[in-house]
């Protein structure tokens, strides 16, 4: 898409409606394109991009790097407002931040360096009026969850980068929020720690079932970790194809079927040629 028509996406667009968003669904992505402006142009990061995730689902964003799937968590989130459609958690229009959408970024510097593991977990909790005793509390607790107990009055800069982000984790969580919005988390990760820190993430939404928004340009992990999977094209990134992988685990990642559909996602992000390699 060129500069130009990226300039005119705004008038293009406005006099084609939104699809109708599905009220049963938790999260509507309802015809959303996005936008920003370099120094040098306005770039179309997303466009019309439409899709429903339910409750308990663990959804993933899938695509080349620079299809947009950064900037479309970003707008859930609410960082970013689209130029075109809307965004909707349980049926109320998405407009700023808030608690009920916890993130994780890709960073392991994401944690207060001045505050212990349980006062950066418990944080966000006391500024959004959760009484100490109870902050503390749920801070504990999910620390606990995802296996940190013993690091609780640890600072950032005496963990690795695979504890960082399980603090990271466990913040996000304590919020309880409705979605947990993850930004390739593991990316920055060696091979090892990254399957570690997949598996340990299904085993926690095992026990609590929450709802996941997980970004990644990783096939395989998108494999192991979605019940669905949207894939997304090349730049500006709209939806090719959505996959339902919701029969694959730890368990059977090794097996023919997982394989056949990387290589089938595979082929229809870079061409069939790719699936013969």
């Amino acid at each position: 898409m060129s500069s130009q028509e990226t300039n005119r996406l705004d008038r293009r667009t406005a006099s084609r409606p939104a699809q109708d968003a599905e009220p049963s669904a938790l999260l509507n992505i309802n015809g959303v394109t996005l936008q920003y402006k370099t120094p040098d142009h306005l770039v179309t990061a997303t466009y019309r991009v439409s899709f429903n995730i339910e409750t308990g689902d663990r959804f993933v964003l899938l695509g080349p790097s620079g299809c947009g799937k950064s900037t479309l968590l970003k707008s859930i989130a609410g960082f970013m407002p689209p130029v075109e459609g809307d965004i909707a958690l349980k049926g109320r229009k998405v407009k700023r931040p808030g608690p009920d959408r916890a993130m994780v970024f890709q960073e392991f510097d994401q944690l207060l360096p001045w505050k212990t593991v349980r006062e950066n977990v418990a944080f966000p909790l006391k500024i959004n009026g959760i009484p100490n005793d109870e902050a503390d509390r749920r801070a504990a607790e999910m620390i606990q969850k995802v296996n940190l107990a013993k690091f609780l009055d640890v600072f950032p800069h005496m963990l690795s980068g695979g504890m960082k982000q399980r603090v990271a984790i466990a913040r996000a969580m304590a919020m309880r929020p409705d979605v947990l919005l993850m930004d390739e988390p593991y990316a920055a990760l060696d091979a090892l720690t990254r399957r570690k820190m997949q598996d340990e993430l299904l085993t926690l939404w095992e026990e609590l079932r929450f709802t996941l928004v997980f970004v990644t340009h990783s096939i395989e992990e998108a494999v192991l970790l979605g019940t669905r999977i949207l894939v997304l094209s090349p730049h500006p990134g709209q939806v090719r194809a959505e996959i339902n992988t919701h029969q694959f685990h730890s368990s059977n990642a090794d097996s023919p079927e997982f394989a056949a559909t990387c290589a089938r996602i595979r082929g229809m992000l870079f061409g069939d040629a790719a699936t013969a390699h």
